[in-house]
């Protein structure tokens, strides 16, 4: 049973980094790279259990807040390059 959710597991790594790669928008391949991060995640978790080592459990966890603080500062950074890019430049405002 655990070997059939490892390759789901692995199959659904697949598809997220297809969609990470080949994504339309830059959000949608952000998206797929926290999806990723969180499959990393629980595939730590499942082979914590199969191989009955419950430290793997401490480095899913440990993963899985540098995944989520990561993807916050990404789409930050995004976000005020937007932002930025919406901006007239300085001067150009029609004063």
């Amino acid at each position: 049973m655990l070997h059939a959710a490892a390759i789901a597991i692995f199959v659904t790594m697949a598809l997220a980094l297809a969609r990470a790669l080949l994504g339309p928008s830059i959000f949608d391949r952000i998206l797929a790279a926290n999806m990723f991060g969180t499959k990393v995640v629980l595939l730590l978790a499942v082979l914590a259990f199969f191989q009955d080592r419950p430290d793997f459990l401490d480095l899913a966890l440990a993963y899985a807040l540098i995944n989520f603080i990561g993807v916050l500062a990404v789409l930050e950074f995004f976000q005020s390059r937007l932002r930025r890019q919406a901006r007239p430049p300085a001067g150009e405002g029609g004063q």
